[in-house]
């Protein structure tokens, strides 16, 4: 497994971040290396795990799912079993597209796209109906001002 990347792999890898659709050509003409040498480095990086899969973003709001809500979550459960169940139950919902444990006031962090609103409470209902909760609460985004899948390299 590669531990360390290189500021060579730091360029490819912003390259690729902006735009994965990129031919290796012209991925290596970007940062100044051969094309060979370049390919073998995202081979690596692919096989090493530090690339982990190349997507499409979709447009949320072309998609029919425009309404973004951060939903908290506190349960009193805390027993392997419970947990099993909820990251189960989770994993399973399409519209759930993040979901964090978290340290703090909050037992987890869920970011959900929906319709709307009403998408959103029959979200809800299936939701409970699966995993006990001591809370919920959801705050609905009102502006995206930043959402980037780019890491800072």
């Amino acid at each position: 497994m590669r531990e360390n990347i290189d500021e060579i792999d730091r360029r490819i890898l912003g390259v690729l971040q902006r735009d994965a659709s990129l031919s290796v050509d012209d991925i290596s003409d970007r940062v100044n290396l051969s094309r060979n040498a370049c390919w073998r480095r995202i081979r690596l990086m692919e096989e090493s795990g530090v690339i982990r899969g190349r997507v499409v973003l979709a447009d949320a709001r072309k998609v029919g799912c425009p309404l973004e809500v951060m939903v908290m979550v506190r349960t009193s459960a805390h027993e392997a079993g419970w947990m099993a169940g909820f990251q189960k139950a989770i994993r399973a919902m399409p519209e759930i597209t993040g979901a964090y444990r978290m340290s703090g006031d909050l037992d987890y962090l869920l970011r959900v796209r929906v319709a709307d609103v009403p998408a959103y409470d029959h979200f809800y209902k299936r939701l409970i109906a699966q995993v006990n909760l001591s809370d919920i609460s959801a705050s609905f985004v009102m502006e995206e001002i930043k959402d980037t899948t780019a890491l800072p390299l």
